[in-house]
């Protein structure tokens, strides 16, 4: 059982932390620095299924931030890492590049079904500083969007909220107004699966 009694969040994803606090977990930040490139740990290797892609971007995440806390000498606990990727066929849609990058890719999600995968991982290391405990689960889901004017798409482009998002939407925002049809894990398309989530916490010693 875990002598812990809060769990690292490295996100800096407000959802994420919402998500975690209704669980009621007990978390600390562990952000990235300035000097670490974390943009540079998700890039896509050519030909990269987005199911391998989203697990091993997520375990990439949590080496970097179990070395993060180790650096700056914090005491031990728990690390929770999340990654969530949104495909259409093979493709992996990341986060827009601008605008018109936005605008495409919500034209290419309209009236069709996409799918929304979520990695979230969890470590720990021992008091001499190594590896000790790494477990992964992953949350499948699938979106379907409505057919979308040009109008709709800019207007919602226009808004702000696609931007830093992957799949260019948030399912939490005003895309849900968008939105027929969702199969699997609200909150893991929000970033959080909350199940696996707790699965995880569990397997650490947290009582969820």
């Amino acid at each position: 059982m875990s002598e812990s009694k809060f769990v690292y969040l490295a996100s800096q994803s407000p959802r994420r932390r919402q998500l975690l606090e209704q669980l009621g977990v007990r978390y600390e930040l562990l952000l990235a620095d300035d000097s670490e490139d974390a943009e540079a740990l998700e890039v896509v290797k050519p030909g990269e299924a987005p199911r391998a892609y989203v697990q091993r971007v997520t375990l990439l995440k949590l080496e970097a931030a179990l070395a993060r806390m180790k650096r700056r000498g914090l005491p031990l606990a728990p690390v929770l890492c999340s990654d969530t990727t949104v495909a259409f066929g093979k493709t992996i849609l990341g986060k827009p590049d601008d605008a018109k990058h936005a605008a495409q890719i919500l034209g290419a999600l309209s009236g069709h079904t996409h799918r929304v995968l979520t990695s979230v991982a969890m470590g720990t290391l021992s008091p001499s500083g190594k590896p000790l405990k790494t477990e992964q689960a992953l949350s499948l889901s699938n979106v379907r969007f409505a057919p979308l004017t040009r109008t709709q798409i800019q207007n919602y482009v226009a808004s702000g909220e696609p931007m830093g998002k992957a799949g260019a939407y948030a399912v939490q925002g005003r895309a849900a107004a968008y939105i027929e049809h969702i199969s699997g894990s609200y909150s893991g398309i929000m970033g959080l699966p909350m199940f696996e989530t707790a699965q995880l916490l569990r397997a650490f010693g947290f009582k969820v």
